[in-house]
């Protein structure tokens, strides 16, 4: 199976930044796409960013210009760098990793954007 490690949550000011990694092991070969989501409480989980194997990649309208997401195909990581967060950024992150058609996650890591 596939197994995903998120990292890199936690408290910070809106403005601040923070950088989310998610560590990919287990049967990766054949791995696809990968991309970060968030849930907040009381929504449905939504799509932040995700990253082909090639490179390609695709945000939500709300973090334009102020994520970024990028993948070292050689350590199985993919990072989320977000910048100038905003209040509204608040949820639980989710990784989440393409293999043959399937999908696989990783168990989450809290961000909280607060003063």
């Amino acid at each position: 199976q596939v197994q995903l490690v998120e990292s890199g949550g936690g408290t910070v000011q809106p403005g601040g930044s923070l950088r989310l990694s998610c560590v990919v092991s287990g049967r990766i070969f054949g791995l696809n796409a990968m991309g970060w989501y968030r849930q907040a409480p009381g929504k449905q989980r939504e799509l932040v960013a995700d990253i082909t194997s090639g490179g390609s990649t695709d945000y939500a309208d709300s973090v334009k210009g102020r994520f970024t997401i990028s993948r070292d195909n050689a350590k199985n990581t993919v990072y989320l760098q977000m910048n100038s967060l905003k209040p509204e950024d608040t949820a639980v992150y989710y990784c989440k990793a393409v293999r043959w058609g399937n999908g696989y996650w990783g168990q989450g890591t809290q961000v909280t954007v607060s003063s």
